[in-house]
């Protein structure tokens, strides 16, 4: 499956007075104190999550292996003029043009200012191989110029589809040669009942034309939450739980001049976990070390990008006992931080297998349907009976100890890329 090159539209230059009207008006229109990325994160699924779902409701839907973005519509009350903005987790604005959004009530009329959660997917048709680039939204933080933030998951789901998405399909229906000038396609993504997560693995995932990157779920009755939202889960299998590092190169001496670094050798991969900013500076540290063999470093030389000083998303190999890399994930400003990185390594190690998941879904749709069963008598009936512990899982693979550890600050090495030339053998580093 094709990943997204460069996302759509026209930059709103950097530090610019544009940039700087349009972060203070979202940060208006979403009641924070800041202008940082108001979006909000998942944290990684573990085996404590099962009890978490019987507890309490949620929904659930397949995580689309796209790129991230928030979708900004700014409506000037006096003219009526429409701007529509991507901003990504950098905080980047990008001018869309040639879209419309018409106002629920009236259509003659624009929708007001609107800020929507969703991600860009490249699906590819799987008969004529066409390419088509869609937004796939699945909540909104303000609609109308209404802030949703403080109202439960299927009131702004609601909001979503009926006051955002059905207005603006009805326009496309009734204006065909509009619908084809559109730059991207807009959809809201379809979400289930927690227990019915064996149709989501079964028919969702598989009518997929873009990659899937395991599964979300969404707390019902919480409010929207800038940055990291524990009542959201990201499930993996255990094997397939990665972690975002920044990516450092070590080159080894070279043999004639011991002094200095020999660029054409394999270098060490080193993986630097970020710590968040000192005074407006991204701080890391080395924390591991990345796996790569021979044929995987010759395949990277010949794509002929940089590699050094990027964020590299990795998986833990249980067959090597290493990091290995999965991809570059330049859409993102920063790794993941530390502890978000301890978080990760314990899901690893205390993972949750897909047949785990759909072996509680009965324990969790009965749990569901005696929350919304109605007062008889002024009692609710009794809850289910408690279920007997399941057998212990079989024991599964564990990280070793040495990924916990910490290494400190380094000072600067002769052997990174900023003791050499930035290009060697035609290869940016």
């Amino acid at each position: 499956m094709p990943t997204i090159p460069d996302l759509p539209g026209n930059l709103v230059p950097r530090n610019s007075e544009q940039e700087s009207w349009l972060k203070n008006h979202v940060a208006r229109m979403c009641n924070l104190d800041n202008i940082r990325f108001p979006g909000s994160q998942p944290v990684s699924f573990g085996v404590k999550d099962l009890e978490r779902l019987e507890n309490q409701d949620y929904w659930v839907c397949e995580k689309s292996d796209g790129i991230r973005v928030l979708f900004l519509v700014v409506t000037d009350l006096k003219t009526n003029d429409q701007s529509v903005y991507i901003i990504d987790r950098h905080n980047t604005y990008r001018e869309i043009s040639g879209i419309f959004f018409p106002h629920h009530e009236n259509p003659i009329m624009p929708l007001r200012n609107t800020l929507i959660d969703g991600e860009l997917v490249i699906d590819v048709d799987p008969r004529t191989k066409q390419e088509i680039l869609r937004l796939l939204t699945f909540d909104c933080l303000v609609v109308d110029n209404q802030n949703v933030m403080s109202k439960p998951l299927d009131k702004r789901y609601g909001r979503l589809t009926e006051w955002f998405h059905k207005p603006y399909q009805k326009m496309l229906r009734d204006h065909p040669r509009m619908a084809e000038s559109q730059p991207f396609e807009i959809k809201v993504k379809e979400i289930s009942l927690s227990y019915h997560v064996e149709k989501v693995f079964a028919v969702d995932i598989p009518a997929l034309h873009h990659d899937n990157d395991g599964l979300i779920y969404t707390c019902v009755s919480t409010p929207y939450t800038p940055g990291t939202d524990k009542t959201i889960l990201k499930w993996k299998p255990p094997s397939e739980n990665s972690i975002d590092f920044k990516l450092v190169l070590r080159f080894p001496p070279s043999p004639s001049q011991p002094d200095k670094p020999d660029f054409h050798a394999k270098p060490v991969f080193l993986l630097h976990v970020w710590c968040g900013d000192e005074r407006g500076v991204a701080k890391y540290e080395l924390y591991d070390e990345m796996y790569v063999d021979d044929e995987e470093w010759e395949k990277l030389k010949l794509t002929r990008e940089q590699i050094d000083d990027r964020i590299v998303e990795v998986h833990w190999d249980a067959a090597v006992s290493h990091w290995r890399m999965m991809r570059f994930r330049d859409d993102k400003p920063n790794g993941n931080h530390r502890n978000v990185v301890e978080n990760i390594i314990q899901s690893i190690a205390d993972g949750v297998e897909k047949e785990a998941l759909l072996a509680r879904s009965n324990a969790i749709r009965a749990a569901w349907k005696a929350r919304q069963s109605p007062v008889q008598g002024g009692q609710r009936p009794p809850p289910p009976p408690m279920r007997a512990p399941p057998p212990p899982l079989a024991p599964k693979p564990h990280p070793p100890a040495h990924v916990d550890l910490r290494y400190g600050p380094l000072a600067t090495s002769p052997w990174s890329k900023v003791g050499g030339p930035a290009v060697v053998a035609g290869m940016k580093r």
